[in-house]
């Protein structure tokens, strides 16, 4: 294909422009593929849940004092089991019961140290 010489500069103009488009905006302009979005859209759906869920645990673990007693004697490492086992976590689905179990056990035990 035989190209005009006086269009030469603005094929490669509209090529360089594309390219600077495509970096600043994935570099500097947020832009993100399909695959990032859907990781960003799950991550936020998982926060989302836990931190609709972890009041409900908490106001349940409240109405029984002698297991949070139980709760804070138990290893650290147990207390998302422990929660669990208390029935705390019962009305969240089995996919984010260990989260919000994590969440829960951890507002707790915060909340206990002000011995």
């Amino acid at each position: 294909m035989n190209v005009p010489e006086y269009l030469k500069p603005t094929i490669w103009g509209i090529i360089g422009g594309g390219i600077a488009a495509i970096v600043i905006g994935f570099y500097w302009g947020g832009w993100v593929t399909g695959g990032t979005a859907g990781q960003m859209e799950t991550a936020s759906a998982k926060a989302a849940v836990i931190l609709a869920f972890t009041p409900l645990c908490v106001g349940k673990a409240e109405q029984q004092l002698e297991k949070l007693v139980a709760l804070k004697k138990e290893s650290r490492w147990k207390h998302d089991d422990f929660v669990v086992e208390a029935g705390w976590v019962d009305n969240v689905s089995e996919k984010y019961r260990a989260d919000v179990a994590r969440a829960c056990a951890s507002s707790l035990i915060e909340g206990m140290k002000v011995d």
